[in-house]
């Protein structure tokens, strides 16, 4: 595995772990770090990839983002609930203008992009 490979590998084994880690920790947002560990996969490790997209728990995100069905309006509104509270807490305790510019620009294109993504109805 060349260098390149290795590093995405790492950061989506990094990020297949934050992603799990925010299942049960509700300020780390599950969804960004699954589909990182989904796009880096697929760049190093499509083994790997493969076994993301048929998690139980992690599979539905990456399908429902690459086939463009939607994402469920519960898992919006919480992904940017906990996005902006992360933020927020962040800019308090770093305390620096710069920084917090750079969370609200971060914080408003991620929330954009999300609100952007086609809503899927959930079934009942």
């Amino acid at each position: 595995m060349n260098l390149k490979k290795t590093i995405l590998f790492l950061i989506g084994c990094i990020s297949v772990t934050l992603g799990t880690i925010g299942i049960f920790l509700p300020v780390l947002p599950t969804t960004p770090f699954v589909l990182l560990a989904a796009g880096c996969f697929s760049m190093s490790n499509k083994k790997f990839e493969e076994r993301l997209k048929q998690n139980k728990y992690f599979g539905s995100y990456i399908t429902n983002y690459q086939d463009k069905s939607g994402i469920p309006l519960k898992i919006k509104i919480r992904a940017i609930f906990f996005l902006w509270i992360s933020l927020i807490i962040s800019g308090i305790l770093i305390q620096k203008p710069v920084i917090i510019g750079i969370l609200a620009i971060i914080g408003t294109g991620v929330t954009i992009h999300l609100l952007l993504i086609k809503t899927k109805k959930e079934s009942t």
